[in-house]
C-alpha cells in the first residue's frame, strides 16, 4: 500500500483526526503494517507493552486468562485500538488478542505512540474517552454479571 493510502486511512481514524497529515505521514512510515490470520496472536496476556495496535481491517477477540481457560471479554473492529493500556500503565499486556478474521494492523512503537500523546492533546483526549467507554461496559458487564447468580 502507498504511504498516501495509509495517511487517508489513517484520518478516518478518530484517534487521528486531528493529527495533521504530515506527522500522520511519519506515523505511517515508522510503523510497522502487520497482517494476521484467523486464530493468530497479536499479543499474550503477561507479555510486554511494546507497542500499540490500530485495526485497519478484520476484527480481534481480546480474552482474558481465567481458572476454566480464556475467556472473551470485547471484540475489536476496524478502527479501533488495541494494546495501548501495557503502554500508558508501563506494565505487562492486561489480556490477550487474538485475529478473529483475517487482520491488517498498524503497530505503533511505545516511543512514538508516547511522543504523538505528547505532541497532541487531541490524541490524549480521544484514548482517554475511549478508555473511559470501556470501563463503562466493563463496569456494566459485571453489575449484569453479579445479578444473575
Amino acid at each position: 500500500m502507498l504511504l498516501k493510502d495509509e495517511v487517508g486511512m489513517l484520518q478516518r481514524i478518530p484517534l487521528f483526526t486531528g493529527i495533521e497529515s504530515s506527522k500522520l505521514k511519519l506515523l505511517a512510515f515508522t510503523s510497522d503494517r502487520v497482517s494476521y490470520s484467523a486464530g493468530q496472536i497479536l499479543f499474550r496476556q503477561g507479555d510486554e507493552g511494546d507497542a500499540a495496535y490500530v485495526i485497519l481491517s478484520g476484527s480481534a477477540d481480546i480474552l482474558v486468562d481465567s481458572d476454566s481457560g480464556p475467556i472473551k471479554v470485547a471484540e475489536m473492529v476496524p478502527n479501533s485500538i488495541v494494546g495501548e493500556i501495557a503502554i500508558l500503565c508501563n506494565s505487562s499486556r492486561t489480556a490477550t488478542v487474538r485475529a478473529a478474521t483475517p487482520l491488517e494492523a498498524l503497530r505503533i512503537r511505545k516511543d512514538h505512540f508516547l511522543r504523538l500523546m505528547r505532541e497532541y492533546p487531541e490524541m490524549t483526549i480521544e484514548i482517554l474517552r475511549v478508555l473511559a467507554d470501556r470501563l463503562s461496559h466493563t463496569t456494566a458487564d459485571l453489575i449484569d454479571a453479579r445479578s444473575a447468580k
